[in-house]
């Protein structure tokens, strides 16, 4: 299963124990490295936006000893951002027990069970923190869309990670501010079209008190406009007054060229997150 090449690529990383094999209606597929995730084969399945939540947060805050992800799914964000940052201690924060149940499955397969909480509940319940509880980095893959805004699809797992039935934007905005340790880093990913989504991001952090000291839109195709973006917020009061009211607006990160092509940097960023280019 953890063959050292895939298609001339070397697999970096720790070797897992792989405990475990994908039961019926399940698929054990890569993620970082070694590392593997269990998904449903007709659920919810990790996406560039997930990989990219992780890969964005741990390069601007490499040196996180606590990390917790918010709304976590089946773990796609906090496996990464766990093989990324090897020492970190990771809490996760899940509502759904179907994708709880396929989180806990993954972290035994990947040996990470020794650093690696696992919490079922609502990201609004505060009950689910220590009153003193934080940490240095923050991740959030909030859903995209309000409960009436489409077809939701024809599994329930997809629709709580698709569209807001617990909590929005600006709740994964207040929970991180919450849970944040002094100089801490919150990034998520949200779409940026139509413009009423990039404004709702920036409302989110301004009423959480936080600042999006860095942000980076995603062009899923060259040419095309950018359809997601990736945010880095601080909290204001860790912040000088002068700096919080600027946002450093990175180039666009562009997945594939106009032939289809993966383009040369999202080749590089998926070297640095164990996945082949």
């Amino acid at each position: 299963m953890n063959e050292p090449f895939y298609r001339g690529w070397r697999k970096p990383g720790p070797v897992p124990p792989g405990d475990g094999t994908a039961a019926d209606g399940e698929t054990l597929d890569a993620v970082s490295g070694h590392f593997r995730l269990f998904q449903l084969r007709d659920g919810h399945r990790f996406s560039t936006d997930d990989v990219l939540a992780a890969f964005y947060g741990t390069s601007w805050c490499p040196s996180a000893r606590t990390i917790l992800d918010l709304g976590s799914g089946i773990g796609s964000v906090a496996t990464i951002a766990a093989w990324r940052c090897p020492g970190a201690r990771l809490v996760t924060v899940e509502a759904q027990a179907e994708s709880v149940a396929l989180a806990r499955k993954s972290a035994r397969y990947n040996g990470l069970e020794v650093r690696y909480e696992i919490r079922e509940g609502d990201l609004r319940d505060t009950s689910l923190f220590r009153d003193d509880e934080v940490f240095d980095l923050v991740l959030g893959s909030p859903p995209y869309f309000a409960m009436d805004a489409g077809s939701h699809g024809d599994h329930p797992q997809k629709v709580a990670c698709r569209f807001e039935m617990r909590g929005t934007v600006a709740d994964y905005a207040t929970s991180a501010a919450k849970r944040l340790a002094p100089g801490g880093f919150f990034a998520c990913v949200f779409p940026v079209q139509p413009d009423f989504q990039r404004q709702r991001v920036i409302a989110a952090a301004r009423d959480a008190g936080l600042v999006i000291v860095r942000d980076r839109d995603v062009v899923f195709k060259e040419g095309e406009p950018p359809l997601v973006g990736l945010f880095g917020m601080m909290r204001a009061d860790d912040l000088p007054d002068w700096f919080r009211s600027q946002t450093w607006h990175e180039p666009p990160l562009v997945i594939r060229r106009r032939d289809g092509s993966v383009h040369p940097e999202y080749s590089a960023v998926k070297l640095a997150f164990g996945f082949p280019p």
